[in-house]
């Protein structure tokens, strides 16, 4: 009877001390990146991921910057941030600080926000909204040779 005990102790203790957050939640997290048009290409901290949609499963350790670009379009960067996760606090009370470590140290103890990451990609060049009728102009520093000038901005006087 007190082998079966101790069994139950030690096998409790290695559950406890794996840290709460990672087994329940993992070290890392699935993120969704969609696009409208979809099929853009999507770049994440500088490693390309494939088409929207696309799922990535991100490491919950660091924040990550997510570059959405597709021809014709102008390129879409956003951030996903990390935060402490809600489990953190279970870990303190039922993993104490061994399980607050392990959990730091996987990154199981963040959370990716959002979790959902969405562009509605813009045309470049000049466009018009067809909601609002609202002309939308861009503006570049190095104009392509090829492109066709159709009108020239002028200061109102």
């Amino acid at each position: 009877m007190a082998k079966k005990l101790m069994q139950g102790v030690v096998a409790l203790t290695l559950v406890v001390a794996a840290g709460c957050a990672t087994i329940i939640q993992g070290s890392r997290q699935q993120v969704g990146v969609n696009s409208v048009p979809t099929g853009a290409a999507v770049v994440i901290d500088g490693a390309p991921f494939g088409g929207t949609p696309v799922v990535a499963r991100l490491e919950r350790k660091r924040s990550h910057i997510v570059s959405i670009s597709m021809d014709g379009y102008q390129p879409v960067q956003l951030t996903i941030t990390r935060s402490v996760s809600g489990w953190l606090a279970g870990n303190i009370v039922f993993g104490g600080l061994i399980g607050v470590a392990v959990d730091a140290i996987s990154g199981a103890m963040y959370k990716l926000n959002p979790e959902q990451v969405a562009a509605n990609l813009v045309k470049q060049g000049a466009s018009v909204d067809p909601k609002n009728g609202v002309l939308y102009v861009a503006v570049v520093l190095r104009p392509d040779a090829s492109w066709e000038r159709i009108g020239t901005l002028s200061r109102a006087e």
